[in-house]
């Protein structure tokens, strides 16, 4: 079965269709959300579909090597990750088709007045393989 990654971007991605700031949701609406998400992935894992499931924190380093010794390390710019993922969740299924329909099911948690979110998902698939060079 192909492994799917949906990502949650909460700035950057295309506006949601409840697009109220996280920032101005109330704190029941923040724990109905995150509830939403818990018991999606619970059902997920009774199907077996459930793979792994996290929220990001904001802060973040880049690292790289750069010989020997301590590596450098700089607080950003983060464009790509820091200000745009807010987490990410792996699922296993039968097909493509499987995967844009729990995808559109996540998108659906609820937001700001208790109305779904319908925040946009990046749906990725796992490579199962690297790719074959033929040079």
């Amino acid at each position: 079965m192909p492994k799917y990654l949906m990502l949650k971007h909460y700035r950057g991605a295309p506006a949601p269709t409840n697009n109220v700031s996280g920032d101005d949701w109330t704190p029941q609406e923040w724990r109905d959300h995150i509830q939403f998400m818990r018991d999606f992935a619970e059902r997920l894992q009774d199907t077996g579909e459930f793979v792994s499931a996290d929220a990001l924190a904001p802060e973040g380093t880049w690292v790289r090597f750069d010989g020997e010794g301590k590596p450098p390390v700089t607080d950003g710019p983060f464009a790509e990750t820091k200000d745009l993922i807010a987490g990410w969740m792996i699922i296993d299924v039968a097909d493509y088709d499987r995967a844009l329909e729990l995808a559109g099911e996540l998108s659906s948690a609820p937001a700001a007045g208790g109305k779904p979110l319908g925040e946009w998902l990046e749906l990725r698939p796992v490579m199962s393989e690297p790719p074959v060079i033929t040079e």
